[in-house]
């Protein structure tokens, strides 16, 4: 009997075991990743990258998935991230959407750089080629050392897609060339296109992918997402982290400090100049500015303040608005690093005005001698308490002795003060238009 109730168990637990496989499957199913990386690239994006592959380790994923629009950036930059992504641990699947979305510059080297890319339609990759710090021609010997590594670069990430990914990858730097989805899929820019994310997920299932984590074939089908966007500092620090922004909170946080310090009082200048100032050195340190050129701009704020005690002026401002431009302009000299030449003159030549006039003036008040008793009435309107005819009493914080320079003066009269002698004032009837 026991052994009947046995079998019959047994049957019963193969009957409905396929049930539960699924169940059992999708429980086990490793999770993906997905990281949004919108902007030009910044050092604050490219440590979020490296934290959610770190993640991405840690919870044993399928994948890490990037959703990537940007416009590119620094170069120095783009190396980091297209190592991290190569050294990946695990796989990284970069997918340019929303549609609308571009991988340019720097994102092209991002996405060839992926073990899986995928595009959505109409969306953008390529204009690889370098440029200035403002966006300018830059001499032809520095591009060409530029394009010479970049070239190398984006062949060796494309010659993995075929011959026709490699070519179009150096034309992408020599000359800016640029592909839609279906032009980088008929080039073999990229293994796919897709509508969404669990479109993209569908396609992705079942594929071979190869790296520095061996071979791995993905199952992302039924993948359950875990999206790790930003968090709301690094958010905050991302929308700081830009050069044209860096340089306006250094300029701002310096003059709001030297502002203080000229007048002190109330804290407000000085408390926020120091964190515009502080805001402002973080930026540079993410974005590896050049510091040859934040000395400059120092000094520059050094000849403003030389030049409002100086004996004659204008020199060491004129030398400081020059300084100030060439300290800006070194700031970032490296190719997609971009502060427009129309900010920095106008900084400069606001700097210049902030000095020559603001500070200048609150100098000057500090050294004029200040007008303290009897002394500070003079100009002031009083009341004339009793007929002026010429002498009599006037009201002005207190009750004084007056003679009207243009008598007579009835009492109840309003008066103003022109001058003293001892303790008594001399005043003259105000006239209809000062009344």
């Amino acid at each position: 009997m026991r052994r009947g109730w046995a079998l019959f168990w047994l049957m019963a637990l193969l009957l409905i075991a396929p049930l539960w496989g699924p169940s059992f499957a999708e429980e086990e199913q490793r999770p993906v990743v997905v990281l949004t990386f919108r902007g030009p690239l910044s050092g604050i994006l490219v440590t979020y990258v490296e934290n959610g592959i770190h993640r991405a380790v840690q919870t044993d994923a399928e994948a890490v998935l990037i959703l990537l629009d940007t416009p590119g950036g620094s170069i120095n930059l783009m190396h980091r991230l297209v190592q991290d992504i190569i050294n990946s641990p695990v796989p990284v699947i970069v997918f340019v959407y929303p549609p609308g979305a571009h991988a340019s510059s720097a994102g092209t080297f991002v996405t060839l750089a992926a073990h899986i890319a995928a595009m959505a339609p109409n969306t953008t990759i390529g204009a690889a080629s370098p440029v200035g710090p403002s966006g300018e021609e830059i001499s032809e010997t520095l591009k060409r050392k530029i394009e010479n590594t970049l070239v190398e670069d984006a062949e060796q990430l494309a010659k993995r897609r075929g011959e026709k990914a490699a070519e179009w990858a150096r034309r992408a730097v020599l000359e800016a060339a640029a592909a839609d989805a279906e032009e980088a899929l008929d080039l073999g820019l990229i293994d796919l296109i897709a509508e969404d994310v669990p479109d993209l997920l569908q396609k992705v299932d079942g594929r071979e992918v190869h790296g520095a984590f061996g071979t791995r074939t993905l199952h992302t089908a039924h993948a359950p997402l875990q999206e790790s966007p930003l968090s709301p500092l690094e958010d905050f620090l991302n929308q700081i982290i830009t050069p044209t922004l860096a340089l306006l909170l250094i300029t701002l946080g310096i003059q709001l400090i030297i502002a203080e310090f000229s007048q002190p009082g109330g804290y407000v200048a000085g408390i926020a100049g120091t964190i515009a100032l502080l805001l402002g050195i973080y930026a540079l340190g993410v974005l590896d500015a050049n510091y040859t050129g934040l000395a400059l701009i120092l000094l520059a704020f050094v000849l403003f303040i030389l030049d409002i005690k100086a004996p004659t002026h204008g020199v060491l401002t004129a030398g400081g608005v020059l300084a100030f431009i060439a300290g800006a302009a070194l700031l970032f000299y490296q190719p997609f690093m971009e502060i427009p030449w129309v900010t920095i003159l106008l900084l400069a030549l606001f700097s210049a005005a902030f000095f020559t006039f603001v500070i200048a003036k609150v100098i000057q008040a500090q050294k004029r001698k200040p007008i303290t008793g009897i002394e500070a009435l003079i100009g002031e309107v009083a009341e004339a308490r009793t007929d002026l005819n010429p002498t009599g009493l006037v009201y002005i914080e207190g009750l004084w002795q007056a003679e009207a320079l243009d008598p007579p003066i009835p009492a109840g009269s309003k008066v103003r003060v022109v001058g003293y002698k001892g303790l008594r004032l001399y005043v003259r009837r105000l006239t209809e238009d000062e009344a």
